[in-house]
């Protein structure tokens, strides 16, 4: 079969576009998605770029295609896998101009995450020694195996440090070099550094001057040092673990900022809409599916960005398999946009709210447009200042959060800061599930403000969000002694109510003509047969000050006293202007939208009123 045809990259290769194709979802293994017919789109280019330096660590969120970089190198260098190079890489980039070092390396390929978390200290030094072990005897049997010499190798297994030297001192008998690949290198660190304290220490207890992911990373070091291993490659999530082991291992070179590597994981916009153009054509739909596909997606799963002075972002990967595979099986989007793979990102924002200054950022970032600003993004930065060094801002958090992947490059400012911003609205989405349960931790409260938010967009009825909002989100506010007392406070509250990202594309202040309004829900296209509305919301704040009342004041007034106070007047006159306009617009712009408009006011931390606007600006006040 000609492989070349089911190639993302080149369809000037072949008619791969004609024939319906196989989805990887799930599949790390370059070799089957190369020779089984299976969707790639190629990266193999990037190898020459790769072999600048011998010693590289690259990062990317989890889930983003390290597995399958790491495999794609595992193929081209293999000594073994030489009489298959035609059949692997015939038809990809690199087959067209090979490099001299391909299929002259033994590979010795490690993956941290299959290491054991649980139990103690010395639990996880076994564990990490079986898997060193494991993989040692697995390398030995393949290459005599494929009939390579190896002279024998003593393995112990309560010392895997002793068995990788013995391993290195046999092939160094041979002819060939070493190219060791070690997967996910931070993974399980990362899981016992996110736990609970005790965790935390044996976190520590790992990456201390004596501790056994330090000590393997010195034997690493001077293995290469001395060229033992003549390669090494290295891929993670964040830097955190290294920079803790950093005396262990300071000879890599750190590869994931740089331009020529920004899209070695993920798909680019043009790949992305090719395959959407053949599952439209296969699906027997109109050439307009094409793009109303490629904006869902866009909005759901691009907007990676992972080196400055570029201006394309990179869609996830594994989230357009998903997509993919659904659409092509069922002519129809997923139902809901989120892989439950994805959703335990979920977990790093929890980590990041049990920090100091943790649920600031997370609750400032769903309030500002979903951006923060900070000097840099840290390169090196260990977890022992992430936990004990109080004075610093937002950069180690947002670094942080960065890395994991929720959030991303969104450029710099002109004072020369680094902008970053969440990624898209599968990102957005765990954000407001994290800040929902920092602001209402009973799940009894949440289930009974999302059916107050039902009657929003189900019947048009705002009364009982605001109800719930005015005796329940507020008290949290005043106990807690937010420091957002204004109208951002009042959108996040509703926000999190409101946010289904399953039936809706939810949108903070989305620009209108170059005008923001501060809430939309807009039906996805393919759920628009629901009976429920779009829904379009203003929110005004007037503080107690300004009313000239005190607080217990205002719990006191009677609804129509509310109403009628001036400055409540004025911000419901003001957002019914301002509703009608941006009504009217994204009528224009959508032209079949169902759409339910509301202006909510809140007077302090103790009412909430609001106007709804009926159709051709006329309002009622509830």
């Amino acid at each position: 079969m000609d492989i070349g045809s089911n190639l993302c990259v080149r369809p000037s290769w072949g008619n791969w576009e004609r024939e319906s194709m196989k989805f990887p979802y799930g599949i790390s293994d370059f070799k089957t998605i190369a020779t089984q017919g299976y969707f790639y789109c190629d990266r193999t280019d990037k190898i020459p770029l790769l072999e600048d330096s011998k010693s590289q660590l690259f990062i990317r969120p989890r889930r983003f295609g390290k597995s399958l970089v790491l495999s794609m190198l595992e193929n081209y260098y293999d000594v073994a896998k030489a009489d298959e190079f035609d059949e692997i890489f015939g038809n990809l980039a690199i087959g067209k101009n090979p490099t001299k070092l391909r299929n002259s390396y033994f590979i010795l390929r490690w993956d941290f995450s299959c290491v054991d978390t649980t139990g103690s200290v010395e639990d996880l030094r076994r564990s990490l020694y079986n898997h060193l072990n494991v993989r040692i005897e697995s390398f030995i049997r393949y290459y005599v195996s494929e009939g390579y010499d190896l002279p024998p190798v003593n393995i112990k297994y309560d010392d895997a440090l002793y068995s990788i030297e013995s391993l290195l001192s046999s092939i160094k008998t041979t002819s060939y070099p070493v190219y060791l690949l070690i997967d996910e290198y931070d993974n399980f660190a990362n899981t016992i550094m996110m736990g609970v304290q005790n965790e935390k220490t044996r976190y520590n207890a790992l990456v201390h001057d004596e501790g056994i992911l330090r000590t393997l990373f010195k034997v690493i070091k001077s293995f290469t040092s001395s060229s033992m291993f003549d390669r090494v490659f290295i891929t993670g999530v964040s830097p955190v673990v290294l920079s803790d082991i950093t005396s262990g291992y300071n000879i890599a070179k750190n590869i994931y900022f740089e331009p020529e590597f920004n899209d070695l994981c993920g798909f680019r916009q043009n790949e992305v809409r090719k395959v959407i153009e053949q599952i439209v054509a296969e699906c027997n739909f109109g050439a307009e599916k094409t793009d109303e596909a490629l904006e869902l997606m866009k909005t759901y799963y691009n907007g990676y960005l992972f080196a400055f002075g570029l201006d394309e972002y990179i869609y996830n990967p594994t989230l357009c398999l998903y997509f993919f595979e659904q659409f092509q099986k069922m002519c129809s989007y997923p139902r809901e946009m989120l892989d439950d793979n994805l959703a335990t990102d979920e977990s790093k924002l929890e980590y990041i709210a049990q920090l100091s200054k943790g649920q600031d950022l997370l609750v400032d970032l769903t309030q500002k447009a979903y951006e923060v600003v900070v000097s840099k993004i840290s390169k090196r930065f260990g977890i022992k200042e992430m936990l004990t060094d109080n004075s610093k801002d937002n950069t180690f958090l947002a670094s942080f959060l960065y890395y994991f992947g929720v959030l991303t490059l969104a450029g710099e400012n002109p004072e020369g800061d680094v902008i970053l911003k969440v990624p898209n609205l599968v990102i957005q989405s765990l954000y407001v599930e994290r800040v929902q349960k920092m602001l209402l931790p009973e799940p009894g409260d949440r289930d009974d403000g999302k059916f107050a938010a039902k009657q929003v967009y189900q019947k048009g009825i705002m009364q009982p969000l605001c109800d719930f909002v005015e005796n329940r989100y507020f008290t949290v506010f005043k106990n807690r002694d937010y420091r957002w007392a204004n109208e951002l406070t009042l959108k996040t509250a509703f926000l999190t109510l409101l946010y289904n990202d399953i039936l809706y594309v939810m949108d903070s202040e989305p620009e209108i003509n170059r005008r923001y309004a501060d809430l939309t829900m807009i039906i996805r296209p393919d759920k628009r047969h629901f009976k429920i509305f779009d829904v379009l919301i203003e929110f005004k704040f007037v503080t107690l000050k300004e009313a000239g009342i005190t607080g217990e004041q205002a719990e006191k007034l009677f609804k129509d006293k509310l109403y009628n106070m001036p400055k409540i007047k004025k911000a419901l006159e003001e957002g019914e202007k301002q509703v009608v306009r941006y009504g009217k617009e994204l009528d224009d712009k959508y032209g079949n939208l169902r759409l339910q408009k509301f202006v909510v006011t809140a007077l302090g931390f103790e009412r909430v009123c609001f106007k709804k606007i009926e159709a051709y600006g006329a309002s009622i006040c509830k």
